[in-house]
């Protein structure tokens, strides 16, 4: 009797241990399929709207297997989205133009730091964040465009000789409430210090052929219209300009010329498109993945390509198109001083008067 008590209770201890043994397993296999999951995506916040990103964007996908949730916007509204969600934000990666922005985004401690020895070594030093909190992915140059009827290049030297006299009622220019003219003048604050920034502001203003309005491209527009005769632009405008599906456009860009200013001086201005790693993110490695395949070699040259965008890679050539323009010198500074500076050239562009 007591041997056959002895064996129902060694195989029920047996069975409850199958039992718990498979719950187990179970568990760990639910476990690692929602694991496997959360690594298989990265959610991206961007302000940037080119075919040409979500083409890279299906090829990362492609290589790596992780999905890219896509979510576009204006980038202050994602920026206001992501301090509204706050720890419960899905994303992970914010992209936008302009190293302002991306100052903005640190700032209001949005980002965190990243470590990535490949990033490192594809994006040069001035064109991240001091703290590794962004990354410069794609530049362009703030140049001047002419009319090729009206201007002859060598009449044309520096940003600040668009003050002069023989400017007055030619210049035209976008509004000062645009981040890409706030970088330009915290450039200028930067190099010259605030008070040779806010002469160039209200030399500028002084010689305005209409109050400022409308984007980049407008300005090419109005010179066409024989409303001014000079603009300030970025490249990649031009570019966009040259090869737009629209014949109107150009013709327009066709009648302008392209000139670097400051190249005897400080250089031409220079700002990025860059992306940092949100601060609450759930898939940093993800993201930081994207990141590095963005800033890699390939992705560089189809930016180049296929959006007339200069490759940060010191690695890759810029396209035909941008090596026609030639070489020019490039501001040399930090560009998250572009952002410590945005404050005050808000300040001066409202006491000089530049709408």
């Amino acid at each position: 009797m007591k041997k056959y008590l002895f064996l129902v209770i060694a195989l029920t201890a047996l069975i409850l241990a199958a039992c718990g043994g498979q719950a187990k397993e179970e568990k760990t296999e639910s476990e690692t399929a929602t694991e496997t999951n959360e690594s298989k995506e990265v959610n991206l916040y961007t302000a940037r709207h080119y075919d040409v990103d979500d083409e890279l964007y299906a090829k990362f996908e492609e290589e790596t297997g992780i999905k890219v949730n896509v979510i576009k916007g204006e980038a202050d509204e994602l920026l206001e989205r992501i301090k509204r969600e706050g720890d419960a934000t899905e994303a992970d990666l914010f992209l936008t133009a302009d190293a302002g922005r991306l100052y903005r985004a640190k700032a209001d401690d949005l980002l965190q730091p990243v470590s990535s020895d490949l990033l490192d070594e594809q994006v040069p030093a001035n064109f991240q964040d001091t703290d590794q909190m962004w990354y410069g992915l794609t530049k362009r140059a703030r140049v001047i465009l002419y009319d090729k009827e009206t201007v002859q290049p060598d009449e044309l030297s520096t940003y600040e000789a668009l003050t002069e006299e023989k400017w007055n009622g030619r210049v035209l220019i976008r509004s000062s409430e645009n981040v890409y003219n706030q970088s330009l003048l915290a450039s200028f604050i930067e190099i010259d210090g605030e008070e040779q920034a806010k002469e160039w502001a209200a030399g500028m203003v002084n010689n305005f052929a209409r109050d400022p309005e409308g984007g980049d491209r407008d300005q090419a527009k109005a010179i066409a219209a024989g409303i001014g005769d000079v603009a300030i632009m970025n490249t990649y405008y031009f570019g966009q300009m040259l090869n737009s599906e629209d014949p109107e456009e150009v013709k327009v860009a066709e009648g302008l010329g392209i000139f670097f200013p400051n190249q005897d001086t400080t250089g031409t201005h220079v700002n990025v498109s860059g992306a940092g790693v949100v601060k609450a993110s759930k898939n940093k490695d993800n993201a930081i993945k994207l990141l590095e395949f963005l800033s890699a070699p390939e992705a560089q040259e189809t930016f180049a390509s296929a959006n007339y965008e200069y490759p940060v890679n010191e690695n890759v050539e810029p396209s035909e198109l941008l090596q026609s323009w030639g070489e020019f010198k490039e501001q040399d500074i930090p560009l998250s001083t572009l952002g410590e500076h945005n404050a005050k050239s808000i300040l001066i562009f409202n006491e000089v008067g530049w709408k």
